[in-house]
């Protein structure tokens, strides 16, 4: 299954009592899919605020954002997490929903084998049908989905489409040049998402284009056109949004930037804090 070039990992929006706001995630999605031309939309992701959202909350933001979206792009459930049962639960409900696919990280904190990896994947899939996007994070999860786990979940599960890797171009390039035919690899960062494609990658899950759509849109149709040296260009005008949007962590900076651009999307739960002085100064200027 084909989700497209740019997959926007959607911000949960929330009110001032840091409760989801559903009119202003109504706006978003209209304005990801309208304005910033987004492909599909992630929902209940890293970038959503997933860790510190509920079961429920995350039920109703899939729904929601479903029923939105109304078929005008992809909908993709972020459902993965360390507990293999839970996943299995979640992603069922999640296809019960209308999601059109799946975004499952690798276990995180309790550090697995490759075989327990394989495994955790394995059980997760065969209680759902949706197509299954991989994401492959080692800084977050404290573990490495390494190329020979990645090609043998895509060479033996159907359902198992796509991987979104934020690891070394190396094990990127192993990946794409063994997987099969169909198989899709997305750039899990804004600022590989040109140097992957190159190495015959598929698109972005980007955070990025919340604000910049539009122009990631135009660095991918200039490579895909053969115009490399603007794409080149664009890549190079980009790189301090793609970069800046990282100064503090994710999604801090983009909620502040989407603020600043009149997207009332709130401010982040706890453990997160928002940016300070220097780092809203620092956000400010890049789009400027």
């Amino acid at each position: 299954m084909d989700f497209g070039r740019i997959l926007t990992a959607m911000v949960t929006p929330f009110n001032e009592n840091l409760q989801i706001d559903w009119e202003q995630t109504g706006k978003l999605v209209d304005y990801l899919i309208e304005e910033q031309l987004s492909d599909g939309i992630v929902v209940s992701g890293t970038t959503g605020e997933s860790p510190t959202l509920t079961d429920e909350e995350k039920i109703d933001l899939i729904s929601f954002v479903v029923k939105r979206a109304n078929g005008r792009c992809k909908v993709i459930a972020g459902t993965g997490s360390n507990h293999t049962d839970h996943v299995m639960w979640l992603s069922q409900e999640a296809e019960k929903l209308g999601a059109d696919g799946l975004l499952l990280v690798a276990p995180y904190y309790n550090r697995p084998t490759q075989a327990g990896i394989i495994g955790h994947f394995k059980a997760v899939a065969a209680v759902t049908k949706l197509p299954i996007i991989l994401y492959n994070i080692p800084r977050r999860t404290g573990v490495n989905m390494d190329a020979k786990t990645t090609l043998e979940l895509a060479h033996t599960v159907p359902n198992i489409v796509a991987i979104k890797e934020s690891n070394d171009m190396e094990q990127i390039t192993t990946i794409i040049a063994n997987a099969p035919e169909g198989f899709l690899v997305y750039s899990g960062d804004d600022s590989t998402a040109l140097p992957l494609m190159a190495c015959g990658g598929h698109g972005v899950v980007s955070v990025a284009s919340h604000l910049i759509g539009k122009p990631i849109r135009n660095m991918i149709e200039a490579y895909l056109s053969g115009n490399i040296k603007e794409a080149a260009k664009l890549q190079q005008k980009l790189m301090p949004i793609f970069t800046g949007l990282f100064i503090c962590p994710n999604p801090v900076p983009v909620k502040h930037a989407l603020n600043l651009k009149g997207h009332q999307v709130g401010g982040v739960r706890l453990p997160l804090v928002e940016a300070n002085d220097a780092e809203k100064e620092q956000i400010r200027r890049l789009f400027e």
